[in-house]
């Protein structure tokens, strides 16, 4: 990398930490806070299947076109940047899904939240969990970086919790009701970097793979033409299980210990022997949309919609 890219990179760094920090200090400070509508703030990101399908405006017309980027908020475009802020000043708040707990990269806008729940502010928490990187909390009971008790509807993805569970919202897909034909034994499903480490692939060459930013529908159709899914996605994880799929991950995050209906975790190393631990779940998709339903007729009530 030249001088000169170098600088253009730190200087662009720089410039995005300012604008961070600047329009989430106006939303804070802004002492009218209004619920005139809704949005529902995610991880919009067409290029990533599994943030872009966890929000609940996809499924449920009361939501329709009423979404917002979390990440619109460093954005170097001024007026991208005061859409952010007004939007979030003017209406009520759906937060969600993903993994957006006890992540650095969303440290702001939990604190924002946390802010904004000592206002009149509605804010409603949809299908999210926690997704630490330290490995130190793999299978841990994780305090989440946000008081649930301050908000006036939770439900998380992690089961087992004080808080309700409400697993995500992408259940809701219609893709889910199509029946595909098995044409292999074991699919993988790798994040791109897994799928760039030879020494990690190697292991893996006599299986066909996907990567998990292909498109949703390709994604889908992989994992439910396969009988086994080896995985490092979550979503990948959650779908296959819906397709009442054998499911093995290889964990990256503390994402994957709470879901309802554990897989089998394994390594990269010794998965070969945890083969014969794999089972499958009868159910899951129906229950899921069941919780998702009844949730969602509790965040409208709540938000008068």
């Amino acid at each position: 990398m030249s001088y000169l890219n170098f600088f253009k990179k730190k200087l662009s760094h720089f410039e995005r930490a300012r604008n961070k920090k600047e329009v989430i200090e106006r939303i804070v400070s802004n002492p009218y806070q209004h619920n005139n509508d809704v949005v529902n703030l995610h991880r919009l990101d067409p290029n990533n299947v599994g943030d872009f399908y966890c929000a609940p405006h996809h499924y449920f017309d009361e939501l329709k076109g009423k979404a917002l980027d979390l990440f619109d908020y460093k954005n170097n475009d001024d007026s991208v940047r005061d859409n952010w802020h007004k939007t979030i000043c003017d209406n009520a708040l759906i937060i969600g899904g993903g993994g957006l707990l006890n992540r650095p990269g969303f440290n702001m806008h939990m604190n924002m939240l946390e802010k904004l729940s000592q206002t009149d502010k509605k804010i409603v928490f949809w299908g999210v969990g926690h997704n630490s990187k330290s490995s130190k909390l793999y299978g841990k009971q994780i305090k989440y970086n946000i008081t649930p008790s301050n908000y006036g509807l939770v439900g998380v993805r992690d089961y087992g919790r004080t808080e309700e569970w409400v697993p995500c919202v992408s259940c809701m897909h219609p893709i889910f009701d199509t029946s595909f034909d098995e044409t292999r034994e074991i699919g993988i499903v790798f994040h791109q970097k897994t799928l760039r480490n030879k020494k990690v692939i190697s292991k893996f060459s006599d299986f066909e793979s996907i990567a998990n930013n292909s498109t949703f529908e390709a994604m889908v159709e992989f994992i439910a033409s396969s009988n086994i899914v080896l995985t490092d996605s979550y979503h990948a994880m959650y779908w296959a299980i819906l397709f009442n799929k054998k499911v093995m991950v290889f964990p990256n995050s503390t994402k994957f210990y709470d879901f309802k209906y554990q897989p089998v975790i394994s390594t990269f190393s010794n998965y070969k022997d945890d083969l014969n631990k794999l089972q499958s779940y009868d159910g899951v998709l129906e229950e899921c949309r069941t919780v998702n339903n009844a949730f969602a007729e509790k965040a409208f009530n709540y938000l008068n919609l």
